[in-house]
C-alpha cells in the first residue's frame, strides 16, 4: 500500500512540474503583463511573477492543478505585488516607474491599486491590441541599447532563460547575466520613466521590437537547449507577434519582410526531422510536405515588398529562403543567385553571421574550397569561436574536400558548444562516419 501510495505522489509531482511548465511556457507573458499594472516595476513585477510559479510548484501537488491556472498564477502574483508594495514604503520611494501617467513623470502612484495604472496600461490597447507587444515596445526603452533591450525583453516578456539568450547574443552566461543585470540597474539608478508609447513614438521602437520577434522565432525553429530540435511555442508567439505588427504597420517594408521570412521558415517544419526526431538536412526533406500556402503567400509578400523600395534586411532574408523554397530539387537550387542576394545582404547587414550562412551557397556555386577560405577566414577573425554553426559548417567543407580528421575534429567543436539534443545526435552520427 506504502509502495503505492508513493508512486501515486510521485505521479501527481510529476504532473505538477508538467503542468506548471506549460503554464511558463504559454501564460509567463500575460501574468507578468498583468503584474506590471500593479507594480509598475519589471523588476518587482518579475519578483512576484517567479514567486507566484514557485507557489504552483508547493501548493498544487496538495490542491490539484486549478482548471484555469494562468488565473491562478495572475491572481497569487498581483498580490504579493500588492502586499510588497503595501508594507514597503521605502521600496516605493527609491524602485523607478515603469508606467507612468502622462503629465506626472517620475511620480510613484498613490495607490499601486489606482485604476489610475490600468488606466496608463490601457492608453495603447487599442493601437497595441496583444499584450506581450506591449511589453516588448515597453523593454525596447531608447535609453537602453540594443543589445540591452533585446536582451531584456527576451528575458523578462518572453521568459528565456539566461543560458538560451546568451547563445543567442554568441556571448557566454556570466556576461549576458551581467548585461541583463546592468540593463535593470540602469533602471533603476537612472529613474527611467517607462511608459506604454503613443502611436507616434512606436517607429522609434520598431527597429528593437523586430529584433526580439526574430530572435524569439530564432530560439523555437532550433531551439539553443533541450531535447526537441523546435519549440513550437515560441515559434506561435513570434509567428502571432509578426502577424499584429504586420496589422499595426502595414505599410512598413521591415514588418513585411520579417512576416514573410517566418512564414518561408516554418513552412519546413514539419519535415526538419524524421519520425525518430533525427534532424535532416537541406537536401534530404520531402518538399512535397511543406506547406505550399504560407509559401505562397510569403512569396507574394516578398516581392510586393520588393517592388515597393529598397529592400533591408528581412526582405533579403525572406528572398533568400524563398529562393531555397522554390527550387525543385536542393541540387536544382540556383546558387548563384542566392550568393548574390547574402552580398546585398552584407551590404544593410554586415554581420559575419550573414558572412557564414554565404558560405553554404557559395559551397555548391563555387565549389567547397572557395566556400572555406572564406569560413577560415571567419574562424581567424574570432567573434564567431564560440558558434557551433561555424564549427559545423567548417567540418562539412572539410569532409567534402577529404581531409576527413580535420573534419572529425571541427565537428567535435561544434557538438561540444551545441546544447540541443536533436543536433547533438545529429553530430555525433557525422564525426563516427
Amino acid at each position: 500500500m506504502k509502495a503505492a501510495a508513493a508512486g501515486t505522489a510521485v505521479t501527481d509531482a510529476a504532473k505538477v512540474e508538467a503542468a506548471v511548465a506549460d503554464a511558463h511556457r504559454r501564460e509567463w507573458t500575460a501574468v507578468l503583463a498583468s503584474t506590471v499594472r500593479v507594480t509598475r516595476d519589471l523588476d518587482l513585477a518579475e519578483e512576484c511573477v517567479q514567486d507566484a510559479y514557485a507557489a504552483a510548484l508547493r501548493g498544487w501537488p496538495a490542491a490539484g492543478v486549478p482548471g484555469n491556472p494562468a488565473a491562478w498564477l495572475t491572481t497569487t502574483a498581483r498580490r504579493r505585488a500588492i502586499d510588497a508594495i503595501r508594507h514597503d514604503a521605502v521600496l516605493r520611494s527609491r524602485l523607478p516607474l515603469l508606467l507612468v501617467p502622462d503629465g506626472e513623470p517620475g511620480e510613484p502612484a498613490a495607490n499601486a491599486e489606482a485604476a489610475a495604472a490600468e488606466a496608463a496600461a490601457a492608453s495603447l490597447s487599442e493601437a497595441l491590441p496583444d499584450e506581450r507587444l506591449r511589453l516588448i515596445f515597453i523593454c525596447c526603452h531608447p535609453a537602453l541599447g540594443q543589445e540591452a533591450q533585446l536582451a531584456l525583453t527576451l528575458r523578462l516578456v518572453c521568459g528565456m532563460g539566461v543560458p538560451d539568450i546568451a547563445r543567442a547574443f554568441l556571448v557566454s552566461e556570466p556576461t549576458m547575466a551581467a548585461r541583463i543585470t546592468r540593463a535593470k540597474k540602469k533602471i533603476s539608478v537612472a529613474r527611467i520613466p517607462y511608459r506604454i508609447p503613443p502611436a507616434a513614438e512606436l517607429a522609434e521602437r520598431l527597429g528593437a521590437a523586430l529584433a526580439v520577434v526574430y530572435l524569439l522565432f530564432t530560439a523555437g525553429h532550433t531551439a539553443p537547449s533541450g531535447p526537441s530540435l523546435v519549440r513550437a511555442d515560441l515559434v506561435q508567439q513570434a509567428m502571432h507577434l509578426a502577424q499584429m505588427l504586420r496589422e499595426l504597420m502595414p505599410g512598413s517594408l521591415d514588418v513585411r519582410g520579417l512576416r514573410a521570412l517566418l512564414l518561408v521558415t516554418d513552412a519546413r517544419r514539419a519535415t526538419r526531422t524524421d519520425a525518430d526526431g533525427r534532424l535532416l538536412r537541406l537536401s534530404e526533406q520531402d518538399r512535397s510536405q511543406w506547406d505550399s500556402a504560407a509559401l505562397a503567400e510569403a512569396h507574394e509578400e516578398i516581392v510586393g515588398c520588393l517592388r515597393a523600395g529598397p529592400p533591408g534586411r528581412y526582405v533579403l532574408q525572406a528572398a533568400i529562403a524563398s529562393l531555397y523554397a522554390a527550387a525543385p530539387s536542393y541540387d536544382q537550387t540556383d546558387w548563384p543567385q542566392i550568393v548574390e542576394l547574402y552580398d546585398r545582404l552584407l551590404e544593410v547587414w554586415p554581420s559575419p553571421v550573414v558572412a557564414l550562412n554565404r558560405a553554404v551557397p557559395l559551397a555548391m556555386a563555387e565549389g567547397p574550397q572557395a566556400a572555406l577560405a572564406e569560413v577560415d577566414r571567419l574562424n581567424a577573425d574570432g567573434r564567431l569561436s564560440g558558434y557551433q554553426y561555424l564549427h559545423a559548417i567548417r567540418a562539412d567543407l572539410l569532409a567534402r574536400i577529404g581531409r576527413a580528421d580535420e573534419a572529425a575534429d571541427a565537428y567535435r567543436q561544434a557538438l561540444a558548444l551545441t546544447a540541443n539534443e536533436a543536433e547533438r545526435a545529429f553530430l555525433m552520427v557525422q564525426i563516427k562516419n
